[in-house]
């Protein structure tokens, strides 16, 4: 399995998106073969280190995580990240 963690920090004119942009992610769950689970959610601390928003995925193999990259439902949840954040970190890891 693959799992894959990115964390947004989200531009300051987008911040109030944020609830939509979780649901979003949500609207990928169940709708992408290979994709074993998702979870998102908002920070709750916004402590200095914090980041805005994180998205964690579970994919059941190497290919599955391949193919989510340019999967049709992916792509404008994608586009519109790259439109909203300010920046974000990923790790994914073999699980």
């Amino acid at each position: 399995m693959i799992r894959h963690i990115v964390l947004f920090k989200i531009k300051p004119e987008f911040k109030a998106e944020i609830p939509q942009l979780v649901e979003n992610f949500y609207g990928m769950k169940g709708r992408i073969e290979g994709m074993l689970d998702l979870e998102s959610g908002a920070d709750i601390l916004h402590s200095y280190r914090s980041y805005d928003l994180a998205l964690i995925c579970t994919f059941k193999d190497r290919d599955a995580f391949d193919a989510y990259q340019t999967h049709p439902v992916h792509m404008p949840v994608r586009k519109r990240m790259h439109e909203v954040r300010e920046s974000s970190v990923a790790c994914d890891f073999e699980c």
